[in-house]
């Protein structure tokens, strides 16, 4: 029986940079854009001689990218060693594998391992599959003689195949890399890798939501544990500790987010020096994970909009380099600036979360000038506003926009001092035009900034204004929106069902 999860897409709307240190709290938003992990046995039966194997079979498939992979896994070190061509190698599915594995047999009692060996003993079948919006399909449509619009996108069917980005855009010196629009599809599909996985060797039941608290505290464990696994497996992939905030929005969905101490996961690279796995993993489910994690989700009426400006994808290792080498080298400016973006952060969190209780408390005066100002430029919605509700409203919307348009102050500041483009001078006047559009609350740079990708935020119906206009300005609007909830099982092959992902069905004005 096949195993199938996802796990969501995401946007770092605040939080860039100073989310890597705690106790700095970053607003990341999952979407409909999700990554799905498809597992299921090799062979229907064990075989009597493969008791005697020291191997066993796993197959790794990838259909967008036209690659198959085939390993073999040690039933007694847990490791994995590729028996096909090394070109189609991915670390973080590779490590997702192992460290899922180690993780049943570290959980696991006598029994249960008998039971384990004989499900690993028929082989693991792995497909990957990465909603459209994870890749830039920019070329195609441009090569199809079609306009850089939403619809456009919903014409090319699920799962298409990936484009790579040329070798000249690379630098003409390295490997062709697959062209993507910033969503962390690395840690999305690391994510649906471990949930698929762990689900299917039976270390945890994600088949079950119940208004039981006792069921509710068994699922939220089990979150905990693809968490801590995925988080591991992740990391290593990337070859550093980074923030987590990725994984941790893959798993549980749209979130305010502090990260974790890197020290958690020293188990994990004692692994990569030769610790045994089994002792890895247990060192890492019993670590002190002090991340923070509180449920955040845009307030009602209120979407989501992300715009690919076509310049191929920043490197954010490199830019998150260069930023730390400037705080090392001016110490001073540096924390001030950190500071002034830190409060910044917090006022939209502040605003943002008012607004969602205004409209919990006070629907029909809320959902009214959310309607009005979907229709008028921000200079104008406080025009004619007279109700105390009203104007607190209005308020908290404006007090958002201010605040919006700090953090992105002093995200040029960074970026000036550190001399990286976090928001690049053409970014600057396309958020510019874009915040001045009618019904729009926030526009900004996603993360790192750089040239992969923009957010808006739109109030009410106005979206379909901003996504004609950034199609003029040869910004191509994805179907990406917001969607809060995190890593889940699904129902069967995504590829069955006529998906024309969860995100074409998005209302495309």
């Amino acid at each position: 029986m096949a195993v199938v999860a996802s796990a969501p897409g995401k946007v770092l709307m605040t939080g860039g940079y100073l989310i890597l240190e705690s106790p700095n709290a970053g607003i990341v938003l999952s979407t409909n854009a999700r990554f799905y992990a498809i597992v299921k046995p090799i062979y229907e039966d064990v075989k009597s001689e493969s008791w005697a194997w020291a191997w066993t079979n796993v197959k790794l498939t990838s259909p967008q990218l036209s690659r198959e992979s085939m390993y073999k896994l040690s039933r007694k070190h847990l490791t994995l060693q590729c028996v096909s061509s090394s070109e189609s190698r991915n670390p973080f599915v590779e490590n997702a594998i192992q460290y899922t594995v180690a993780a049943a047999h570290a959980t696991f009692d006598k029994n249960k391992k008998d039971a384990l060996d004989k499900l690993l003993l028929q082989g693991l079948d792995i497909t990957i599959l990465g909603c459209n919006d994870f890749y830039s399909y920019r070329n195609q449509i441009e090569a199809l003689g079609l306009q850089l619009t939403p619809e456009a996108l919903a014409t090319l069917p699920p799962f298409t195949s990936i484009t790579f980005n040329s070798e000249e855009s690379n630098g003409g010196n390295c490997k062709p890399e697959v062209a993507k629009t910033g969503l962390g599809s690395s840690a999305a599909m690391t994510t649906a890798v471990v949930a698929a996985l762990l689900h299917y060797l039976g270390v945890v039941d994600l088949s079950t939501s119940s208004e039981d608290q006792h069921q509710k505290n068994k699922n939220s464990m089990d979150l905990d544990i693809v968490h801590m696994i995925a988080q591991s497996a992740h990391c290593i992939a990337q070859g550093k500790i980074g923030s987590g905030f990725d994984v941790s929005s893959a798993v549980y969905g749209s979130q305010r987010y502090v990260r974790f101490s890197p020290e958690v996961l020293s188990a994990a690279q004692a692994a990569v020096r030769g610790m045994p796995l089994e002792e890895v993993i247990r060192n890492i489910l019993n670590g002190k994970w002090d991340h923070e994690r509180t449920e955040f989700s845009l307030p009602p009426l209120m979407t989501l909009l992300l715009g690919e400006p076509g310049t191929g994808g920043s490197s954010t290792p490199s830019m998150v380099g260069a930023v730390k080498k400037w705080q090392k080298a001016d110490t001073e400016k540096s924390q001030e600036t950190w500071r002034k973006l830190a409060e910044a952060n917090s006022e939209l969190e502040t605003q943002l979360n008012l607004l969602r209780k205004l409209a919990e408390e006070h629907w029909d005066a809320y959902k009214c000038v959310i309607d009005s100002c979907s229709r008028l430029t921000p200079a104008k919605w406080m025009e004619g506003v007279t109700e105390p509700i009203k104007e607190a409203v209005v308020k908290a919307l404006l007090r958002a926009r201010e605040a919006m348009l700090e953090i992105r102050n002093q995200m040029r500041t960074v970026g000036e001092a550190a001399g990286i483009p976090i928001e690049p001078e053409s970014q600057t006047q396309l958020l510019d035009a874009t915040m001045n559009m009618e019904g729009v609350l926030l526009a900004g740079v996603p993360g790192a900034g750089g040239f992969d990708a923009v957010f808006a935020v739109t109030l009410g119906d106005s979206s379909g204004n901003v996504t004609n206009a950034w199609s003029s300005h040869n910004v191509l609007a994805l179907l990406v929106r917001e969607d809060p909830q995190g890593v889940c099982l699904e129902s069967g092959d995504p590829r069955v069902r006529d998906i024309t992902s969860a995100v074409s069905s998005a209302n495309i004005k």
